[in-house]
């Protein structure tokens, strides 16, 4: 098949520290929920693949896991596949926040980015939350960093600026075939997808301590008409973690399955029958069989 002239097609990552909006970004950027957020940091675990298709070209991008200093396997797996996408890819989107100050975390991603060929895009996000003015402060700071390709400030949130973006990435791209058709917007399985909209719900209701010792397995989902039924199990590490998760009389899983049915529906277009239940799997996140279980390479750990 011929390379496209006029048409781009190729890959870009977002990275950047955990919580600083690369989901919810994302999101915005394809037009409809796929990758989950909350204000926990660390929320995405695996590296989610979506598409945005347009007259000018077709942009994957891959929603990378926040880079941060692991603490235990899950935790290097997640830095793992993090760091190895930046040489995977046609261009890169490190997000931060707006600010003057550059940590210690911001640095290391610096360090990272030193060692690639790969373009890099500075997008600095939750500019909704500061003054215009201030903004070109916080572009003049990133600047003397790093010889970025370009620099977008934007608004995940509320959507400012991100046409700009995608032309910017769009620059970057080389031309080519689509690598999907357009109706495509995600390559995950459907089970993953369910699996993940349930792990957000825990995240947005459970207390500090236990969320990151979650994780969500689809048991069964089965379509009879317009109707499916699921049966989902959610996993974590200690026993009196399994009782709040449950909550008095049940209260908070039916509000985690209530939440969660909801969001399944709009993804499926049709009615969801879901029903869960709470297992203790004790350290499940340092188990090379328990991590690969719930969707996790292990290999990627020690890579």
């Amino acid at each position: 098949m011929e390379i496209n002239k006029q048409y781009k097609s190729g890959f870009a990552t977002l990275i950047g520290r955990p919580n600083v909006g690369k989901s919810t970004l994302m999101n915005r950027l394809i037009g409809q929920k796929i990758a989950i957020t909350s204000n926990k940091p660390q929320t995405t675990r695996n590296r989610i693949q979506t598409v945005y298709t347009s007259e000018e070209g077709q942009i994957v991008f891959l929603d990378t896991p926040g880079i941060h200093k692991a603490k235990n396997k899950l935790g290097n797996y997640m830095v793992n596949v993090a760091e190895r996408t930046l040489r995977e890819v046609d261009v890169i989107l490190w997000l931060v926040e707006p600010s003057t100050f550059i940590g210690a975390g911001e640095r290391h991603i610096i360090e990272q980015l030193k060692k690639v060929n790969t373009p890099v895009i500075l997008v600095i996000n939750k500019t909704d939350t500061v003054k215009k003015d201030e903004i070109l402060l916080f572009i003049d700071t990133y600047r003397k960093e790093l010889d970025f390709a370009e620099i977008v400030p934007v608004s995940a949130l509320k959507g400012y600026n991100t046409d700009t973006l995608i032309s910017c990435i769009m620059k970057y791209l080389p031309y080519g075939i689509p690598f999907y058709d357009e109706d495509t917007i995600t390559d995950q399985p459907e089970r993953q997808i369910v699996a993940e909209m349930i792990r957000e719900k825990a995240l947005r209701s459970l207390d500090e301590e236990i969320p990151h010792g979650v994780a969500v397995a689809i048991e069964s989902m089965k379509y009879r008409g317009n109707i499916v039924d699921i049966e989902a199990t959610i996993i974590c590490e200690k026993d009196s973690h399994k009782g709040i998760i449950i909550g008095k009389q049940g209260a908070m899983l039916k509000k985690i399955g209530s939440q969660a049915r909801r969001d399944i529906e709009n993804l499926l277009e049709c009615k969801v029958n879901l029903q869960l239940w709470v297992k203790v799997k004790k350290d499940w996140r340092d188990s090379d069989f328990l991590l690969k279980n719930f969707g996790y390479n292990p290999k990627e750990i020690e890579k």
